[in-house]
């Protein structure tokens, strides 16, 4: 029943996964953290960062962790086919349609009208890491806390690495890494 259950939920954040990996972010939080309850807060985060550090898609990374969380190997393949399952077949379909109507302006006004809804999503699942990197306590926000929920160390490592990433086009491979590094000697000694 869980295969079924994950293959379910995975098709669904495939399905309805557009705009990419950043766009699924807050389905994938709602399918594993909201409705069953397969990760809490902070190990999505965990996830997110795991999925960063990996090469391939963030949903497909996303499926393949929480997959082996939960039921191992076969659940890994099965959360894995059913995030891809719905991308193979769409795809197939909207090529066909595609290069058979892509100049209509219907269709151009269709795409031009998706983009904002993208852009929101993205902003969602960036606002929702976001606190979870700032406050100390899980479920902080930005109208209820007091100075001690901040985690100053984390905002540091933010500004450093956006810094890094607008100023100087940094390789973010290498800022990950740096941050990473960072993050290890400074919360071991904390």
């Amino acid at each position: 029943m869980i295969y079924l259950q994950m293959f379910w939920s995975f098709f669904q954040i495939g399905l309805f996964s557009f705009g990419g990996g950043y766009a699924a972010l807050p389905l994938i939080e709602h399918q594993v953290i909201d409705i069953n309850k397969w990760l809490n807060l902070a190990e999505f985060a965990d996830l997110l960062t795991i999925s960063q550090m990996t090469p391939g898609p963030i949903a497909l990374n996303a499926a393949t962790f929480v997959g082996t969380k939960v039921a191992g190997l076969p659940g890994a393949i099965i959360a894995t086919a059913g995030c891809v399952t719905p991308s193979c077949i769409i795809i197939l379909i909207l090529a066909r349609l595609y290069y058979q109507y892509k100049n209509l302006s219907t269709i151009q006004g269709a795409l031009k009208g998706l983009r904002p809804a993208v852009v929101s999503l993205i902003a969602s699942a960036g606002i929702s890491i976001l606190s979870l990197a700032i406050f100390k306590t899980e479920g902080a926000t930005i109208n209820s806390f007091s100075i001690n929920d901040i985690n100053f160390i984390s905002i540091i490592l933010i500004a450093i690495s956006l810094f890094l990433l607008r100023k100087f086009n940094a390789n973010p491979m290498y800022v990950m890494l740096g941050t990473g590094v960072i993050g290890i000697f400074v919360y071991s000694i904390m």
